[in-house]
């Protein structure tokens, strides 16, 4: 029987467990993540300097970002959304690097960045509602929609993953058809576009990360009854 096209051979083994080349890239980003972050933070000033500021600049576009989608404070989700994102967008874009296949364009990794989503909209909405107010959204507007609701929380993971996976994928093919037939210097205005795709789709994942973990916390939130906000305002 033919292996599966979307089979990985194991680069090395750690015991039983298989290696592969996209777990080898994602410890990789990890790590330059990690030092990157250590290296940002030990020596922050009242005054930035260059390197700080362009940090600071970044953070703030997180926060705007997470604050428009999701109406709330953006302090609880900013380590989330900006990790996913900086994380895609890196991953997308080594690609580029000769040799080296985007741990983004493999089932596994978007698999497991958008379980990673799931698990932060339940824990969120937990957070905010409660365990019962949380569980009551799913039998909103009746109890008969309670295994629509539940499906729909499936499908919105499995989306996020074929997005992903579907995007990256395609741009690594393309490239490398061009690349095989054309020569060196073909797919240079390709890999171009590869990099802005790269960062669409990066912010494509983290916006919708944020309206899934918006929609978690706000619907179980009762809203406010504009008429009584008014007449508080009067009686005061």
């Amino acid at each position: 029987m033919n292996a599966s096209p979307l089979a990985i051979e194991p680069v090395f083994h750690i015991g039983p467990v298989p290696i592969t080349q996209p777990v080898i890239a994602t410890w990789a980003i990890m790590a330059v993540m990690t030092l990157g972050s250590i290296l940002l933070t030990r020596r922050l000033a009242l005054r930035p300097g260059k390197v700080q500021a362009a940090a600071e600049l970044v953070t703030g576009a997180i926060d705007h970002q997470v604050r428009e989608v999701m109406q709330s404070d953006p302090a609880p989700y900013r380590a989330l959304i900006g990790t996913i994102a900086l994380f895609i967008l890196i991953a997308n874009w080594s690609g580029l690097l000769p040799g080296v296949e985007p741990a983004t364009a493999h089932l596994e990794t978007d698999a497991a960045l958008a379980l990673i989503v799931l698990a932060a909209t339940l824990f969120h909405g937990v957070r905010v509602n409660g365990p019962g107010g949380y569980l009551r959204t799913f039998a909103q507007p009746s109890w008969i929609m309670i295994p629509l609701n539940i499906i729909e929380q499936l499908t919105r993971t499995f989306s996020l993953i074929i997005r992903l996976f579907g995007n990256v994928m395609s741009g690594v093919f393309v490239i490398g058809i061009i690349l095989s037939l054309a020569g060196l210097f073909a797919p240079i205005p390709l890999m171009a576009l590869d990099l802005l795709t790269g960062a669409v789709q990066a912010y494509i994942f983290a916006i919708l990360a944020a309206v899934f973990i918006g929609a978690a916390i706000s619907e179980g939130t009762p809203s406010r009854n504009p008429t009584t906000s008014q007449g508080d305002v009067h009686d005061d």
